[in-house]
């Protein structure tokens, strides 16, 4: 049911071809699929997406390149990832930006969101909603990490953004980007010490394999988000941009409860496993990745964006 020839049968149905890098058994993945039914559902069958997983079009960086050129119609990128391409995502990859997962989820679901979601049009992309991919923490080989100081000589995998190099040298380790198809490897052979990212990453690679600790100081919230070609988007009549609007937004709820049965489970199962998951205190953190947020705050737009997310009322009712 995943992929599908990338032109129409028929004449008068609108196909829109899409291209992920993540497995099928990702809550992300199967709220694409929950996306497409919906669409469909929506359309009565004259709107169409076809879904190609396993990064079979090509890696995150690459489906971006095909998305902004109209090659492909949709992705769905990390926002680490995004910020080369969408400079404005850059907020949300700051470490500590977010006080917790409900303030995550009500900065993004509001005001705040929406404005980050369009403003990649110049770009030639769309964000049409996010996806929930929690929070990353660090995980590692011979010690957890407790401190900053913990990771004081220890080469950390990051992802090819520059916050994230940026973040582990100032916490005092040697950021070393690596795609993360390739980490596995470069954990069991000490190319790399240590990683981050959310539980069910961590659980699906089997990365747990070799680090057995994990310590979930939570750095960052990034979301995934779900993008579309604008060459598509102005291709779309006013009916059909309001189906596949509907569509993605009512995914986004969906992807949440898989969400959070996915972390569960993947931490039940590597605790059962036997690693070491701790919860060691922020602050010191917080202190340490500081500098990030004050540099980014060298524009007035820049410094009244992390006001504004500051402002955010965390209690309040999330909208998305």
């Amino acid at each position: 049911m995943l992929t599908i020839a990338g032109c129409a049968v028929k004449s008068d149905v609108k196909v829109i071809k899409l291209g992920h890098a993540l497995d099928v058994n990702h809550s992300v993945h199967k709220a694409m699929v929950f996306l497409a039914e919906k669409v469909d559902e929506k359309s009565n069958g004259k709107m169409r997406i076809d879904i190609y997983p396993n990064g079979q079009l090509g890696s995150e960086r690459e489906l971006l390149e095909l998305l902004q050129i109209g090659s492909i119609g949709m992705t769905k990128a990390s926002a680490a990832v995004l910020e080369s391409f969408m400079p404005s995502m850059a907020v949300v990859n700051l470490p500590y930006v977010f006080h917790s997962k409900d303030h995550y989820r009500k900065v993004l679901g509001g005001e705040i969101g929406q404005e980050l979601l369009t403003s990649g049009e110049e770009f030639w992309m769309r964000g049409m909603c996010f996806y929930d991919a929690g929070s990353r923490s660090f995980y590692s080989k011979d010690k957890p990490i407790m401190k900053p100081e913990d990771l004081q000589g220890l080469k950390v995998r990051v992802q090819s953004s520059a916050s994230a190099i940026q973040m582990v040298r100032l916490l005092g380790g040697s950021a070393t980007p690596i795609p993360f198809g390739e980490l596995y490897t470069a954990l069991q052979q000490g190319v790399v010490d240590a990683a981050e990212n959310n539980p069910p990453s961590l659980y699906l690679t089997r990365h747990y394999e070799v680090c057995r600790y994990y310590s979930l100081n939570e750095h960052t919230f990034v979301p995934d988000v779900m993008l579309v070609s604008t060459h598509t988007w102005d291709d779309l009549n006013d009916e059909q941009k309001k189906w596949l609007s509907e569509a993605s937004f009512e995914s986004a709820v969906h992807q949440r409860t898989l969400w959070e049965e996915s972390e569960k489970e993947a931490l039940d199962a590597m605790i059962a496993d036997g690693v070491h998951v701790e919860y060691p205190d922020k602050g010191p953190f917080i202190e340490k990745v500081r500098p990030m947020l004050d540099a980014f705050a060298n524009t007035e737009y820049r410094k009244k964006l992390l006001e504004r997310i500051e402002a955010v009322d965390e209690s309040s009712q999330t909208e998305n």
